[in-house]
């Protein structure tokens, strides 16, 4: 049986407690024993022993000692996925964990707008195989992204008129994979609160990308 665990706290406004109820019933239906916890220290322990890392925590500051167990875990061939504010807002302190996960949230223009996600047909993968666009009134996340994710799907900005509107239209990835050492990284910019997930799409691709990076 494959194990998981889910780190999920932080800023209450990104539901925690309630993403991390969703991702444990997604993955408890795939067949993994989960593991629960609401503190950062767990990331000191022994993470080698599970094959899935599921974070869910917004701006807090994680230890030295966690940011290095966390990468060496993932280089070893530990998976790590997650979504919006929880794997890629997590820590701003670290530049580390940003350079496992792959990405940094910057702003989110107009608040909660109606957006667009889009499958990058150009780039078929299993994880967006069958999957169609989505729309929902969200946060809709700009991100600094490491060049060398693959993506997979993508939201169009501008959407709401703000400074950054000026450069013109820019695709931002909104799901994408990568490599760290043997590990695998599966990011999904959705996933505000517990109720993203009643999108099937959104739900679909969160259970693709844990089988993803659990292999």
């Amino acid at each position: 049986m494959k194990k998981a665990l889910i780190v999920y706290g932080g800023w209450d406004g990104h539901d925690p407690v309630g993403v991390a109820d969703v991702f444990e019933d997604i993955l408890r239906r795939e067949g993994f024993e989960v593991d629960r916890s609401d503190d950062l220290k767990a990331y000191e322990g022994d993470l080698k022993q599970y094959d899935l890392l599921v974070p869910h925590w917004t701006m807090g500051e994680i230890s030295g000692d966690g940011a290095w167990n966390v990468s060496e875990a993932v280089a070893s061939g530990v998976g790590i996925a997650g979504c919006h504010a929880g794997l890629c807002d997590a820590f701003r302190n670290c530049d580390l964990w940003q350079f496992v996960t792959g990405a940094q949230f910057v702003a989110h223009p107009g608040g909660n707008v109606a957006y667009t996600v889009k499958m990058n047909r150009a780039n078929p993968d299993p994880i967006t195989d069958g999957i169609d666009d989505f729309e929902l009134t969200s946060e809709q996340y700009y991100l600094h992204v490491d060049p060398a994710v693959n993506v997979l799907a993508t939201t169009r900005f501008p959407t709401a008129d703000w400074h950054h509107s000026v450069n013109g239209p820019v695709d931002v990835p909104a799901v994408f994979t990568k490599r760290w050492g043997e590990g695998r990284v599966f990011y999904l910019s959705v996933g505000h609160d517990r109720h993203t997930f009643e999108i099937p799409q959104a739900r679909e691709l969160m259970r693709r990308g844990f089988l993803y990076a659990a292999r």
